[in-house]
């Protein structure tokens, strides 16, 4: 793998229809949860072989096995009750967790799934958490006396969860915090659970945040306790990466280069525009390229196109600067 503009995507890729039927029979008790984890597990293989095929370079296992990015982990951990739908955005729901008792892991959630992701290639996989900030606000609490406690209390348990990923093996590993963005009056406070979530930990650590107003905390986005800052750019026609100019950093960007809210496929030409504008701030040793954010949204068709057209792009543009 070349560590010189490094193609990579945010996390989740579109389930098959056949397995989104199976989970809703699983919950009912009308199939046998080993089918469940069958598909699962065939649809993680094709995603993986996906990633290969386009050429990639830190894959991701597409969150087969997750429903929503909070409910699951929190049905795997201590503490939490699960409440009936609540709209998340648009005409998606998911179940909220509520906090009913001290939050606690029983086991690692994540690691076996990685392990299988891991075990179909020999490109590096990342390890994929939901981080403490996003759990405790799209969670309600009904144990901890104030937010803050509760916040504290998942950035524990998020960092136990990151620790056995990286024993395992995992050499990058990203916790998504998209609530931050929609509450930057909290930058502090997600900043702080996050350095605990962190500390310690060797593997390369990146931070997912996407679709929020951050200029008035980008000194603080700069300081999140993480290597790799992943900013959607493409939606917003690459306002982010003024801010950037402004604002130098040593960390490392992962840079959003197609937007997941829209049907449209991106040109190869729109693409490699988005990627030099990235090389403008930073060299391509920091310089990862994704899309926006995940692409569960899309269908597979417009998936695999709009990550084609960005590898397309990417390969164009290290020929073109000499990068391969």
């Amino acid at each position: 793998m070349t560590d010189r503009l490094r193609m990579t995507t945010v996390g989740s890729f579109p389930k098959p229809d056949e397995l989104r039927r199976s989970r809703t029979l699983v919950a009912r008790d009308r199939l046998d949860p080993k089918e469940l984890e069958r598909l699962e597990r065939e649809a993680t293989t094709y995603w993986i072989r996906a990633q290969e095929e386009m050429g990639l370079d830190v894959l991701v296992d597409g969150e087969m096995y997750r429903g929503d990015m909070v409910t699951y982990f929190s049905e795997h951990m201590e503490g939490f009750q699960i409440s009936g739908l609540v709209r998340s955005y648009g005409n998606r729901y998911y179940r909220k967790p509520v906090a009913v008792a001290p939050v606690g892991r029983r086991s690692s959630v994540t690691v076996d799934w990685w392990r299988y992701s891991q075990g179909l290639t020999s490109k590096p996989v990342k390890g994929m958490v939901t981080g403490p900030y996003t759990m405790a606000d799209w969670s309600f609490n009904e144990h901890y006396s104030t937010r803050e406690e509760f916040v504290m209390a998942m950035a524990e348990m998020v960092h136990e969860e990151v620790a056995d990923l990286e024993r395992a093996g995992a050499k990058y590993i990203q916790i998504d915090e998209p609530a931050v963005s929609t509450r930057p009056q909290e930058m502090e406070l997600a900043a702080k659970a996050l350095g605990v979530v962190t500390k310690g930990i060797t593997a390369t650590t990146i931070t997912h945040i996407c679709y929020g107003d951050f200029v008035v905390v980008f000194d603080q986005l700069l300081r999140l306790p993480v290597d790799v800052l992943d900013l959607e750019a493409a939606n917003s026609d690459y306002q982010l990466l003024e801010l950037f100019r402004k604002h130098k950093t040593d960390k490392s960007l992962s840079l959003g280069v197609t937007d997941v809210h829209t049907h449209h496929i991106e040109t190869l030409e729109e693409v490699k525009a988005g990627v030099l504008r990235g090389m403008e701030l930073f060299p391509p040793e920091r310089l990862y390229i994704s899309p926006d954010c995940g692409l569960k949204t899309r269908t597979t068709d417009e998936a695999l196109a709009k990550m084609q057209v960005m590898a397309d792009a990417v390969h164009e543009v290290k020929a073109e600067q000499g990068l391969t």
